[in-house]
């Protein structure tokens, strides 16, 4: 088990499952079961995103495969990716 999981490969954040503390080795459980892990960053919320790998500006965020925005600035592999970092595909439109 995991304490966050990445839904789909194309994913370049995962979600939280349990609340995570700045400096935690984040075990990203994905669908094939195999695990790949990030530090945190900073503390994450329980289902809150965290990056997987660097994310530059202007870059997509993918959750579950599909789109859900750009980043808003560089975002490094284990920060909160969140409203703060990421101009959400709605209000990109």
């Amino acid at each position: 088990m995991g304490n966050a999981l990445i839904i789909n490969e194309k994913d370049n954040v995962a979600v939280s499952i349990e609340p995570i503390t700045k400096g935690t080795e984040v075990s990203c459980k994905m669908n094939d079961g195999s695990i790949i892990t990030v530090t945190a960053l900073e503390d994450i919320i329980i289902y809150h995103k965290l990056a997987t790998k660097d994310i530059a500006k202007d870059e997509p965020i993918r959750k579950y495969g599909q789109y859900i925005g750009v980043a808003a600035c560089d975002i490094k592999t284990g920060q909160h990716v969140h409203e703060h970092n990421v101009v959400s595909k709605k209000k990109s439109a």
